[in-house]
């Protein structure tokens, strides 16, 4: 019986001394966003507004021709938890909120929820689902943990495809149903965010 009690309470510490070597980083996070030419972008920059997004918008040469990407500022919080702890590889799913373009007078939030791995060198990648304004995605991100200390400042990169959105619009005319089929590109993004929070 006692060495059942010894053998579990070496496995017990080890397990987690090895949940200790991977830091949690939830926490606060700021930074930038950039979003390529499309509706998004449009918007942001104030070249068209929302009610004027027809089907021809985005072939009007006066949109077009100065079609510029977009620069927001990010303010959110990450939350995760973890899964599979493998001593220098641990599984997590992180979620991530954000709210970007507050110094442009726009409150414009996003949600990610990511799953991933972490490493013991604080390299880690992760991908899922993104829901925010231009409609659901998927974001693919990456990051290191560089540490001062007991100071953990971690630094993720993600970046979200473009999306070629497709609507259909009913027309009434004269008693007669016709459509308008048209699209519009959201624009891809790429963000770069930094956090910190004390190791645990």
């Amino acid at each position: 019986m006692k060495k059942i009690i010894y053998t579990l309470s070496i496995v017990l510490g080890l397990a987690l001394s090895a949940n200790a070597q991977i830091e949690s980083l939830a926490g606060p996070r700021l930074g930038i966003a950039i979003i390529s030419p499309g509706m998004t972008s449009h918007f942001i920059n104030g070249e068209v507004d929302l009610d004027e997004i027809t089907d021809d918008w985005d072939t009007d040469p006066d949109i077009t021709d100065n079609a510029s990407a977009a620069f927001l500022t990010l303010y959110g919080w990450q939350w995760e938890s973890r899964f599979a702890d493998g001593g220098d590889v641990t599984g997590i799913v992180e979620w991530v909120v954000l709210v970007g373009g507050m110094e442009k007078g726009l409150f414009l939030p996003s949600v990610s929820s990511l799953v991933g791995a972490r490493t013991y060198s604080g390299l880690e990648f992760a991908a899922g689902p993104n829901l925010s304004l231009s409609g659901v995605a998927m974001v693919l991100g990456a990051g290191y943990n560089f540490k001062s200390g007991d100071l953990n400042i971690p630094v993720n990169i993600a970046f979200v495809p473009n999306m070629k959105k497709k609507y259909t619009e009913g027309h009434y005319n004269d008693g007669e149903e016709t459509e308008t089929k048209w699209s519009h590109n959201t624009g891809a993004r790429f963000s770069i965010t930094v956090g910190f929070n004390m190791g645990r």
